[in-house]
């Protein structure tokens, strides 16, 4: 980092931004492109974490939060477009694969256009919307975009903008899939695709050529509702991205908002909170390994993952009153203090499931055809994992350790001890095998944390109405399906001025066209199986 400081301030000073706990670039959009390779190439920031576009009045631009995965360090970097009427950036999808859905997502709702990108499309709007949504000027009129009962048309061919060597930028036409292929639509019924998303493939007999992925189909403008609600109000939305993160989720946010106003959580609750975190990561991975099973076949297994579930799930409710959306953690702790019952039932629970799940490996990990289904399908490497920005169980099954508890610790992980499960596999079988030994190493922090709840408050009291020091923040944390992130940017006001929610369900939907291309249309489901996306945290 000490190398990239003073190459900046050697050469381009005026781009440091002061004040901020991360190094904070602010480039000219003819800069842009030289800077992003030599941050790749030179000083080794080669996880994209983050994108967000953001309106900043005059002009609109994007937020790039980069990593290294060598070093650990963290770079901040903004840049705009030069015209607000006809916003151009070039792409980075070259560099960080990630950026492929990531400018689409960003031209979809700001209408930034990135040169080189070969794939202009909406990616969650209808191709006929007008405008762009997370615009500040935005006609939110229902006549401008009324509902529509007809069916959005499919797009095979869309322009996009290609730099010439001379510098000219010319708009030319992609085409996504030719007349002569055969393509078929799987999804968007929930059972093919685990959600409501759609899956067009290209098929040469069995052997899939190509995944195109269309998203949008539950969208409902999360990021946009944000903006006109205070703090508190946005702490709901979260539970109802990755729902089955939403303890998590939230903490993310919580810790944010809490980072923001400089305000320190008691101990009990942070206690609780790390520990809901992880019964929430076991009652996920339970549901991962019964759909799974049963998307191979297998529906036994699929009614003993349930079975055990049920067992956490009891005991969330008894706590947080819910089963699936929580509402449990607030701005400066959570919500209630644990039920009486509830150190007992998690004993409890600690010692029935270790038993079960040498159940689960006689009834589906050992079989012989589950593990020819699964061994060798779908790989994907360090690379292109840390390139897609593939995190969590996923990223570590292709070798990459990526744990945020590990890599920036938060809760109370640094008083634990756990192993970061990372294999090298990177096929379907190792992504099942790490959630399943990740149940174990969950199991094994609650084990230390569950006799140490320190006494004292659950939360502190804070103001009906926050109003955020006038800033950017971000913070995140390692949730069921990877790294889940929250960005704001407040203008001191009692709402945010823009909120973004990194998923890590939209990576995951990313590299399906690369694991799925060249095998058969049967692995597909076992590919997006072992994958174990939520399209809620994808659409938002």
């Amino acid at each position: 980092m000490e190398n990239l400081k003073e190459y900046i301030e050697k050469r381009i000073p005026e781009a440091v931004e002061e004040g901020g706990e991360i190094l904070t670039l602010k480039i000219e959009p003819g800069a842009f492109r030289e800077l992003a390779v030599q941050l790749r190439n030179d000083f080794g920031f080669d996880y994209l974490v983050c994108m967000t576009g953001i309106d900043w009045g005059e002009k609109l631009g994007v937020i790039y939060h980069f990593r290294s995965t060598l070093s650990g360090e963290n770079l901040v970097v903004k840049t705009e477009a030069f015209d607000r009427e006809n916003p151009e950036l070039f792409t980075v999808y070259d560099l960080w694969a990630t950026a492929g859905l990531n400018e689409r997502e960003i031209f979809d709702f700001f209408g930034i256009r990135f040169i080189n990108h070969p794939d202009m499309r909406r990616l969650f709007l209808r191709n006929d919307w007008v405008g762009y949504p997370l615009r500040k000027d935005y006609d939110t009129g229902d006549t401008v975009n009324p509902v529509r009962l007809e069916s959005d048309e499919t797009l095979d061919v869309t322009p996009v903008l290609e730099a010439q060597e001379d510098g000219i930028v010319e708009e030319k036409e992609h085409v996504v899939f030719k007349d002569s292929e055969y393509v078929v639509n799987i999804g968007p019924q929930h059972p093919a695709t685990h959600g409501v998303l759609r899956f067009r493939v290209s098929l040469e007999g069995e052997i899939v050529k190509k995944v195109d992925v269309n998203c949008g189909y539950i969208h409902r403008g999360i990021e946009k509702m944000c903006e006109s609600m205070t703090y508190p109000q946005t702490l709901a939305l979260t539970d109802r991205l990755d729902y089955l993160s939403a303890h998590q989720n939230r903490h993310a946010l919580c810790m944010c908002i809490e980072k923001a106003l400089g305000l320190e959580v008691p101990e009990r609750a942070v206690y609780i909170r790390t520990i809901m975190d992880e019964l929430t990561r076991v009652a996920s991975h339970l549901l991962f390994w019964s759909t799974f099973c049963m998307d191979l076949g297998a529906l036994t297994a699929f009614f003993y993952g349930f079975r055990d579930r049920e067992k956490i799930l009891n005991l969330l409710e008894e706590t947080c009153g819910g089963r699936l959306i929580m509402n449990y953690n607030v701005i400066g702790g959570v919500m209630a203090d644990i039920h009486p019952n509830f150190v007992k039932g998690v004993k409890d629970f600690i010692r029935y499931l270790p038993p079960m799940m040498k159940e689960y490996d006689e009834v589906f990990t050992g079989n012989i055809i589950a593990r020819q289904r699964m061994k060798g399908i779908g790989v994907l490497t360090r690379e292109q994992a840390i390139s897609f920005g593939v995190t969590g169980p996923s990223g570590r099954a292709s070798g990459w350790a990526c744990d945020v508890r590990k890599v920036h610790p938060y809760g109370v992980y640094e008083k634990v001890a756990f192993t970061e499960i990372v294999r090298e596999d990177g096929d379907v079988f190792g992504r099942y095998k790490v959630r399943l030994d990740e149940i174990r190493e969950s199991l094994r922090i609650l084990e230390q944390l569950i006799d140490a709840i320190p006494e004292g408050a659950y939360a502190v009291k804070t103001k009906p109405i926050l109003k955020l020091p006038e800033g950017s923040y971000f913070s995140s944390v390692e949730a069921s399906r990877g790294e889940f992130g929250v960005f704001i940017e407040s203008r001191g006001e009692k709402n945010p001025y823009r909120m973004k929610f990194r998923s890590p369900g939209l990576p995951l939907v990313s590299v399906v066209d690369t694991l799925a291309s060249g095998n058969k249309i049967a692995d597909l489901i076992a590919i997006g199986g072992s994958l174990d996306y939520v399209v809620p945290d994808i659409d938002r």
